[in-house]
């Protein structure tokens, strides 16, 4: 155990043998430990010594433990045990209705005493713990608030975002599926000085040969084409290993000539946009497999940023997983369940392949499990449902389950569209197609 692990209590007991005795009982144990003969002096090195847990003798000249016990602050002081060889029954069951976390008669049993400390000790970080990730969230905003996270990785990612966006070179962005690859693309162009300007993202791989020319550079009826509509701000080009071959010759001529010619045989138009491309798997392999250019990957990967994946930033998964519960909890109309141990354990024995939109929809499933009343996190970590929960018209289900759910994020948001899109965890321009198809009436709603 490190010693950001190290449980650190403070003994307060006037008898020197028996402080000596639990001095090594304690430290024999791991715990960091700090002892004094008097009550009056525990004010004084609660503040320096930041103890877990607090253990006191009841009676001692001046002030007892139990004037202790009436001095300490709810939910904000260390859980005080007390152990006393004059107690009685009504005495423990008062000092416990007061606040004590447990009473312990002398002579104690040493297994037993360590076994009421470390569940105290550890109660108290579980308590400090979830007060630090509240305040935390409510400190976020900016890009601290797209991409959340403390782990050196995420930072470096940060830092990485705020010196591109100054730039107007494309951008490469590799990473795992579900690591947020179209968040940091729309960080980067809305902290860029285009970001006035229009964010358009292409899914690569359903572009068509077929229609790509009439679709993006506009057709013999006038219509305008897709890429002058993003004159001015930023093209995202999502998953670009898998654009059909065909369609990266069209779509590199465009990046080299900054021009697009019209399907109507008018005169070519310039056009301005940042490039910005988006892949989950390795760039090079593809090129070595004939299915990229490599004329086209010299050309989109000027600047590279590497998204560290979930396994590579565990220490995030606690704040992460507290953050989703509550965003999800106002979506759903539901108190965020709270994180016990057990929860905290399977978090961290996942391997999370789905990554931090894995991460979110489990927080989906606890907090719609909470909502019934029941659930943890191991529960919303098995994805197998039983064939029998299937519904039988699962197309309508799922409509009416994601007509349900962007409804309340809707209401819950005041419509504001971008905020809607970041709460259900996906793109503006997925969340405008499902609310053209869903036939959702946005104005009704607020």
């Amino acid at each position: 155990m490190n010693r950001a692990q190290t449980r650190s209590i403070l003994l307060v007991d006037d008898d020197r043998s028996m402080r000596e005795s639990l001095v090594e009982l304690m430290e024999a144990d791991g715990w960091r430990v700090e002892a004094v003969a008097r009550a009056e002096r525990v004010a004084d090195r609660l503040g320096a010594f930041q103890p877990d847990v607090i253990l006191s003798d009841v009676r001692m000249p001046g002030m007892s433990g139990l004037d202790l016990l009436a001095g300490l602050v709810p939910g904000i002081s260390p859980p005080l045990v007390l152990i006393s060889a004059h107690g009685d029954i009504p005495m423990a069951v008062k000092a416990m209705q007061d606040g004590a976390y447990s009473f312990v008669e002398k002579p104690y049993e040493p297994r037993r005493l360590l076994t009421i400390l470390r569940h105290a000790a550890d109660q108290h970080h579980m308590r400090q713990s979830n007060e630090r990730l509240k305040a935390r969230l409510l400190r976020l905003s900016g890009l601290d608030r797209v991409l959340l996270g403390e782990a050196a990785e995420i930072r470096a990612l940060r830092e990485d975002i705020l010196d591109l966006a100054e730039s107007d070179a494309p951008v490469l962005i590799a990473g795992e599926t579900g690591t947020g690859k179209e968040l940091v693309a729309r960080a980067l162009h809305d902290l860029s000085e285009h970001s006035d300007g229009p964010f358009l993202a292409l899914n690569c791989a359903a572009l068509s040969p077929e229609s790509f020319a009439a679709e993006m550079f506009g057709g013999m009826d006038g219509q305008g084409g897709r890429l002058l509509s993003v004159d001015g701000g930023t093209l995202f080009l999502d998953e670009v290993c898998s654009c059909p071959l065909e369609v990266q010759a069209k779509l590199l001529r465009v990046i080299e000539d900054k021009q697009i010619l019209p399907g109507d045989g008018s005169a070519p138009v310039p056009v301005a946009f940042r490039v910005v491309s988006a892949t989950n798997e390795d760039p090079e392999q593809a090129v070595a497999e004939g299915r990229l250019r490599q004329d086209l990957l010299f050309r989109i990967n000027t600047m590279m940023l590497n998204l560290p994946t979930l396994r590579q930033r565990r220490d995030d998964l606690v704040l992460l997983l507290t953050h989703f519960t509550e965003e999800l909890g106002r979506v759903h109309e539901a108190a965020p369940p709270p994180l016990g141990q057990d929860d905290i354990a399977a978090l961290m024995a996942h391997d999370w392949p789905g990554n931090v939109r894995e991460l979110r929809n489990v927080a989906e499933r606890r907090v719609l499990a909470a909502r019934r009343g029941g659930g943890s996190v191991a529960q919303a970590l098995r994805t197998d449902p039983l064939q029998d929960d299937v519904p039988d018209t699962l197309r309508e289900a799922v409509a009416a389950f994601e007509r349900e759910l962007i409804g309340k994020a809707i209401k819950a948001h005041e419509g504001r569209m971008d905020a809607v899109a970041e709460a259900l965890g996906i793109g503006r321009r997925t969340l405008n197609e499902k609310i053209v198809k869903l036939a959702l009436d946005k104005e009704a709603l607020l």
